[in-house]
Protein backbone atom coordinates (compact mmCIF):
# COMPACT_ATOMS: atom_id res chain seq x y z
CA UNK A 1 0.00 0.00 0.00
CA UNK A 2 1.19 3.39 -0.40
CA UNK A 3 2.73 5.68 2.27
CA UNK A 4 0.10 8.91 1.23
CA UNK A 5 -3.04 6.54 1.51
CA UNK A 6 -2.40 5.34 4.60
CA UNK A 7 -1.25 8.83 5.68
CA UNK A 8 -4.51 9.90 4.29
CA UNK A 9 -6.72 7.46 6.53
CA UNK A 10 -5.06 8.22 9.00
CA UNK A 11 -5.95 11.60 8.78
CA UNK A 12 -9.54 10.82 8.47
CA UNK A 13 -9.45 8.72 11.33
CA UNK A 14 -7.71 10.77 13.80
CA UNK A 15 -10.46 13.01 13.99
CA UNK A 16 -12.79 10.11 14.84
CA UNK A 17 -10.33 9.15 17.48
CA UNK A 18 -10.02 12.58 19.06
CA UNK A 19 -13.85 12.74 19.18
CA UNK A 20 -15.56 12.27 22.51
CA UNK A 21 -17.71 9.41 22.88
CA UNK A 22 -18.19 6.29 24.75
CA UNK A 23 -15.11 5.06 24.65
CA UNK A 24 -13.27 8.46 25.97
CA UNK A 25 -16.17 8.13 28.69
CA UNK A 26 -15.26 4.57 29.82
CA UNK A 27 -11.31 5.68 29.56
CA UNK A 28 -11.75 8.30 31.45
CA UNK A 29 -13.92 6.26 33.93
CA UNK A 30 -11.12 3.39 33.91
CA UNK A 31 -8.52 6.25 34.71
CA UNK A 32 -10.04 7.62 37.57
CA UNK A 33 -11.15 4.15 39.28
CA UNK A 34 -8.30 1.51 38.42
CA UNK A 35 -4.57 1.61 38.95
CA UNK A 36 -3.54 1.15 35.41
CA UNK A 37 -6.33 1.70 32.12
CA UNK A 38 -4.38 -0.93 30.31
CA UNK A 39 -6.82 -3.47 30.51
CA UNK A 40 -10.26 -1.21 30.09
CA UNK A 41 -8.10 0.63 26.77
CA UNK A 42 -6.98 -3.22 25.36
CA UNK A 43 -10.92 -4.02 25.69
CA UNK A 44 -11.68 -1.18 23.89
CA UNK A 45 -9.01 -1.71 21.42
CA UNK A 46 -10.34 -5.64 21.18
CA UNK A 47 -13.98 -3.97 19.80
CA UNK A 48 -12.35 -2.12 17.27
CA UNK A 49 -10.02 -4.37 15.95
CA UNK A 50 -12.91 -7.14 15.48
CA UNK A 51 -15.12 -4.26 13.37
CA UNK A 52 -11.78 -4.27 11.62
CA UNK A 53 -11.46 -8.07 10.79
CA UNK A 54 -15.42 -7.96 10.30
CA UNK A 55 -15.32 -5.37 7.58
CA UNK A 56 -12.67 -7.46 5.75
CA UNK A 57 -14.44 -10.84 6.00
CA UNK A 58 -17.57 -8.85 4.59
CA UNK A 59 -19.93 -9.34 7.16
CA UNK A 60 -20.63 -6.26 7.80
CA UNK A 61 -21.97 -5.43 4.70
CA UNK A 62 -24.91 -8.28 5.36
CA UNK A 63 -25.54 -6.63 8.87
CA UNK A 64 -25.70 -3.40 7.28
CA UNK A 65 -28.14 -4.86 4.72
CA UNK A 66 -30.00 -6.89 7.16
CA UNK A 67 -32.64 -4.36 9.13
CA UNK A 68 -33.11 -7.02 11.94
CA UNK A 69 -29.94 -7.87 12.67
CA UNK A 70 -29.06 -4.30 12.40
CA UNK A 71 -31.88 -3.33 15.10
CA UNK A 72 -31.31 -6.19 17.33
CA UNK A 73 -27.22 -5.07 17.32
CA UNK A 74 -28.42 -1.58 18.27
CA UNK A 75 -30.60 -2.41 20.76
CA UNK A 76 -27.99 -4.07 22.43
CA UNK A 77 -25.18 -1.45 22.27
CA UNK A 78 -27.28 0.91 23.21
CA UNK A 79 -29.24 -1.24 26.25
CA UNK A 80 -25.36 -1.63 27.42
CA UNK A 81 -24.14 1.89 27.18
CA UNK A 82 -27.63 2.50 29.40
CA UNK A 83 -26.50 0.15 31.70
CA UNK A 84 -23.21 0.98 32.76
CA UNK A 85 -24.08 4.63 32.26
CA UNK A 86 -26.28 4.16 35.16
CA UNK A 87 -24.21 2.48 37.75
CA UNK A 88 -21.46 5.44 36.79
CA UNK A 89 -24.40 7.82 37.46
CA UNK A 90 -24.87 5.98 40.94
CA UNK A 91 -21.40 5.18 42.46
CA UNK A 92 -19.00 7.24 40.98
CA UNK A 93 -15.80 6.71 42.34
CA UNK A 94 -13.87 8.64 44.18
CA UNK A 95 -9.78 8.78 42.90
CA UNK A 96 -9.38 6.43 46.70
CA UNK A 97 -11.06 4.01 44.87
CA UNK A 98 -8.21 3.13 42.20
CA UNK A 99 -6.36 1.15 45.11
CA UNK A 100 -8.94 -1.44 45.24
CA UNK A 101 -8.82 -4.69 43.31
CA UNK A 102 -11.22 -7.57 43.02
CA UNK A 103 -10.49 -10.56 41.99
CA UNK A 104 -10.51 -10.70 38.04
CA UNK A 105 -10.85 -7.48 38.09
CA UNK A 106 -8.75 -6.54 34.53
CA UNK A 107 -10.26 -8.88 32.87
CA UNK A 108 -14.13 -7.26 33.86
CA UNK A 109 -12.51 -4.25 32.65
CA UNK A 110 -11.27 -5.53 29.26
CA UNK A 111 -14.36 -7.35 28.59
CA UNK A 112 -16.40 -4.06 29.53
CA UNK A 113 -14.11 -2.21 26.70
CA UNK A 114 -15.03 -4.85 24.17
CA UNK A 115 -19.02 -4.73 25.38
CA UNK A 116 -18.68 -1.08 24.60
CA UNK A 117 -16.84 -0.62 21.33
CA UNK A 118 -17.25 -3.75 20.36
CA UNK A 119 -21.43 -3.33 20.81
CA UNK A 120 -21.56 0.10 19.06
CA UNK A 121 -23.33 -0.87 15.43
CA UNK A 122 -21.85 3.19 14.19
CA UNK A 123 -18.49 1.51 14.67
CA UNK A 124 -19.27 -1.22 12.49
CA UNK A 125 -21.06 1.61 9.75
CA UNK A 126 -18.18 3.84 10.33
CA UNK A 127 -15.44 0.94 9.07
CA UNK A 128 -17.98 -0.36 6.28
CA UNK A 129 -18.38 3.17 4.67
CA UNK A 130 -14.54 4.41 5.84
CA UNK A 131 -11.91 1.50 5.30
CA UNK A 132 -13.32 0.40 1.74
CA UNK A 133 -12.71 3.99 0.37
CA UNK A 134 -9.08 3.78 1.34
CA UNK A 135 -8.19 0.80 -0.65
CA UNK A 136 -7.07 0.27 -3.98
CA UNK A 137 -7.88 -2.75 -6.32
CA UNK A 138 -4.04 -2.11 -8.19
CA UNK A 139 -2.45 -2.42 -4.87
CA UNK A 140 -0.36 -5.77 -4.18
CA UNK A 141 -2.29 -6.62 -1.13
CA UNK A 142 -5.39 -8.13 -1.30
CA UNK A 143 -8.60 -5.76 -0.45
CA UNK A 144 -9.19 -7.51 2.90
CA UNK A 145 -5.62 -7.36 3.62
CA UNK A 146 -5.71 -3.20 2.98
CA UNK A 147 -8.61 -2.95 5.19
CA UNK A 148 -6.78 -4.85 7.94
CA UNK A 149 -3.73 -2.70 7.68
CA UNK A 150 -5.63 0.52 7.71
CA UNK A 151 -7.85 -1.15 10.75
CA UNK A 152 -4.91 -1.49 12.84
CA UNK A 153 -3.85 1.98 11.83
CA UNK A 154 -6.62 3.15 13.30
CA UNK A 155 -6.60 0.80 16.51
CA UNK A 156 -3.09 2.52 17.12
CA UNK A 157 -4.12 5.74 17.04
CA UNK A 158 -6.88 4.86 19.49
CA UNK A 159 -4.25 2.92 21.97
CA UNK A 160 -2.29 6.00 22.43
CA UNK A 161 -5.48 9.07 22.53
CA UNK A 162 -7.27 6.55 25.02
CA UNK A 163 -4.28 5.75 27.46
CA UNK A 164 -3.67 9.31 27.32
CA UNK A 165 -7.49 10.31 27.89
CA UNK A 166 -7.68 7.94 30.85
CA UNK A 167 -4.03 8.39 32.62
CA UNK A 168 -5.13 11.72 31.77
CA UNK A 169 -7.54 11.84 33.92
CA UNK A 170 -6.11 10.10 36.84
CA UNK A 171 -3.55 12.71 36.84
CA UNK A 172 -5.39 15.82 36.59
CA UNK A 173 -7.98 14.47 38.81
CA UNK A 174 -7.12 12.00 41.31
CA UNK A 175 -6.45 15.32 43.56
CA UNK A 176 -9.49 16.62 42.61
CA UNK A 177 -12.31 14.31 44.40
CA UNK A 178 -15.09 16.32 43.55
CA UNK A 179 -14.25 17.25 40.17
CA UNK A 180 -13.35 13.55 39.42
CA UNK A 181 -17.25 12.33 40.73
CA UNK A 182 -18.35 15.32 38.42
CA UNK A 183 -16.13 14.23 35.61
CA UNK A 184 -17.32 10.54 36.33
CA UNK A 185 -21.07 11.34 36.38
CA UNK A 186 -20.76 13.15 33.55
CA UNK A 187 -19.49 9.94 31.14
CA UNK A 188 -21.68 8.16 32.62
CA UNK A 189 -24.68 10.62 31.50
CA UNK A 190 -22.58 10.69 28.14
CA UNK A 191 -23.18 7.06 27.87
CA UNK A 192 -26.51 6.99 28.85
CA UNK A 193 -27.44 9.65 25.88
CA UNK A 194 -25.89 8.07 23.31
CA UNK A 195 -27.35 4.66 24.44
CA UNK A 196 -30.81 7.02 24.32
CA UNK A 197 -29.89 8.22 21.05
CA UNK A 198 -29.29 5.00 19.45
CA UNK A 199 -32.32 3.72 20.29
CA UNK A 200 -34.56 6.90 19.39
CA UNK A 201 -32.87 6.82 15.93
CA UNK A 202 -33.37 3.01 15.47
CA UNK A 203 -37.35 4.00 16.78
CA UNK A 204 -37.41 6.81 14.11
CA UNK A 205 -35.72 4.38 11.58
Amino acid sequence: MAVSTIAAFWAVSFLFVITPGADWAYAITAGLRFRTVLPAVGGLLAGHLLATIVVAAGVAALVAGSPVVLATLTVAGAGYLIWLGIGMLRQPPGPQASTGRAPGSWVRQAVTGLGISGLNPKVFLLFLALLPQFTRSTASLPIAAQIVVLGLVHVVSCAVVYTLVGAGARRVLGARPALARAVTRFSGAAMVIIGVVLLTEQAIG
